[in-house]
């Protein structure tokens, strides 16, 4: 099948390393990373965990005690107040565990279905597809699916792609939507996948 081929070939050429494992730090990274870029949401995650390392610790802290701490990562404010909400209802909900399962993690607030699905596949290893503007907008460029939205994506691609590309395609897909696939002036050039891309904008 086609599109198994050229999912393979995107994960081969932009591999992507999830160092950091832990459920917990995984979320609350994520959470950091909306419409936040990734050097950015780094900082402030590296800043956050160096002084609260479990949601025990980060559920007694203020809002205003983290404000600085993860300002790198914009809109702080709000982030800060879904962070230690989240990490209170960890703790008095869930013992302090992240919950492994979507229908749990949907619960959070400020949790969506990419925020959950990585968790799942980052920590968890289940198979679950993570669909953020990258993979929605290749997705599209290359005829794969002909969605308006993530979440249509997200469905479409679960029908075509077989489980153990699911995790794996959000991360690559990310790297090479950065650095090839750009959503204004993509560099066609230099792209591995040119021969295959339906994209009519294609240079």
């Amino acid at each position: 099948m086609e599109i198994e081929k050229v999912a393979k070939l995107i994960i081969k050429n932009f591999p992507r390393d999830h160092k950091e494992k832990d459920p917990f730090k995984v979320l609350i990274t994520t959470v950091l990373s909306q419409r936040s870029k990734d050097e950015n949401t780094e900082i402030a995650a590296e800043n956050l965990f160096n002084k609260y390392k479990t949601p025990f610790e980060l559920s007694k802290a203020k809002e205003k005690d983290i404000y600085e701490l993860i300002k790198p990562a914009g809109l702080y404010r709000q982030k800060a107040k879904r962070i230690i909400e989240i990490s209170k209802i960890i703790v008095e909900k869930y013992s302090g565990i992240v919950p492994d399962s979507l229908e749990e993690l949907l619960k959070l607030p400020g949790v969506g279905r990419k925020t959950a699905n990585i968790v799942l596949y980052v920590s968890f290893s289940k198979p679950a597809l993570a669909v953020d503007t990258h993979v929605h907008r290749i997705s599209n460029r290359l005829g794969w699916v002909n969605t308006k939205t993530p979440e249509e994506t997200e469905f479409k691609l679960m029908e075509i792609l077989p489980k153990n590309l699911w995790g794996p395609i959000n991360g690559s897909m990310v790297e090479f939507g950065k650095k090839v696939c750009k959503p204004v002036s993509p560099n066609c050039k230099i792209c591995p996948i040119s021969k295959y891309c339906k994209w009519e904008g294609k240079r």
